[in-house]
């Protein structure tokens, strides 16, 4: 039997998602109260990121795996509440911050204690929600299948994202040189006081040609793509001899005007993966590697993830449409703590 939580509450608030559609069918509702497994917590979450598979799913695209909650949200940071059986690596009210499959949209939520981790010294309960996501995707996908090295240079699309700006952080603390394509001169001016070497605005300049300008003509060596659609075959032209080019997302819909004979003149490696479909082991080999290499950075205060704005849990409708707009820079978290909530930072 897992260790109840001795607060006397049943229920909690949470976001459903009434049906597929906008924003608008996020709607708060009265869910019971998950209780943890043998390996699990349970965390009174504190806040939960707001990222684009939240946005997918709400329009029933992306569907939870199975036997994973239908609430959305796959990042949280808060307080251990109750324990499950097995329990070796957090004790009750432990600060924590974790990557979840589904339920993160709510004041609790439950997680295998190995797909959990710390919340970093000095880091804001908001500031550790805002780390799981990105930081997961950006590791497994960056670093472990692109290879990623110090020295090597890196074209970093949607660079304002929360992915984005992860992805800047990350390359920089290892070594790389940053690319980045971005929208506005806001978002320009942001990226490369986040570090960016070069921050290219995709509406008023080819990134293909400033890639090669910037690097003499040779191109960079790993591509990180969220837009897909015609950045494919433009990817492939900005790529270097044996470039790796990572799709994390696909945007702007499939591949389009492929030329295959591209990728094998350059002997070019197209991957990618997604993150929340994988195993709570396989997380939590993540989850180790990330708090060996990244979070003794996070702890000295050499990175901090970029925070936008922040919302009340009930308002993650306006959360959604701040983010369809396009108009943030870093991520955007919802807060069960009225304090924090409806500040831009």
């Amino acid at each position: 039997m897992a260790l109840l939580p001795t607060f006397g509450r049943h229920t909690m608030l949470a976001i459903d998602i009434r049906h597929p559609g906008g924003p608008e069918v996020l709607v708060p509702v009265s869910h019971p109260i998950p209780q943890p497994a043998t390996g699990q917590i349970l965390i009174r979450v504190e806040a939960s990121g707001v990222n684009r598979p939240d946005i997918v799913q709400r329009r029933g695209l992306y569907p939870p795996p199975p036997g994973v909650s239908e609430i959305p949200g796959l990042e949280v940071a808060g307080r251990v509440a109750a324990l499950g059986h097995g329990m070796v690596r957090f004790k009750l009210d432990d600060e924590v911050c974790a990557l979840v499959a589904g339920g993160g949209y709510a004041e609790y939520c439950v997680v295998h204690e190995s797909n959990a981790l710390p919340v970093p010294q000095g880091f804001s309960m908001v500031e550790a929600a805002a780390l799981p996501e990105t930081f997961f995707t950006v590791w497994t996908n960056v670093f472990q299948r692109g290879g990623l090295k110090g020295g090597e240079t890196v074209l970093i699309h949607g660079g304002s994202s929360g992915i984005g700006t992860t992805a800047t952080m990350l390359s920089k603390a290892f070594g790389a040189t940053v690319l980045v394509t971005v929208g506005s001169e806001e978002k320009r001016e942001a990226c490369l006081a986040l570090g960016a070497d070069l921050a290219i605005n995709y509406r008023t300049q080819d990134f293909v040609e400033e890639t090669k300008k910037f690097t003499g003509g040779k191109g960079v060596d790993v591509i990180v793509d969220i837009i897909a659609g015609d950045y494919v075959a433009r990817n492939y032209k900005a790529a270097a001899l044996n470039g790796r080019i990572v799709q994390i997302g696909v945007q702007n819909g499939p591949a389009k005007e492929l030329n295959l004979m591209t990728m094998l003149a350059k002997r070019l490696t197209h991957t990618g993966s997604t993150v929340r479909s994988r195993s709570v082991s396989e997380k939590a080999l993540i989850a180790r590697e990330l708090e060996c290499q990244v979070w003794p950075l996070l702890n000295e205060g050499k990175l901090k993830p970029l925070i936008f704005k922040v919302f009340r849990l009930e308002e993650a409708a306006k959360a959604h449409a701040l983010m369809e707009s396009g108009t943030h820079i870093g991520k955007i978290v919802l807060t069960t703590t009225a304090q924090h909530a409806d500040r831009g930072l």
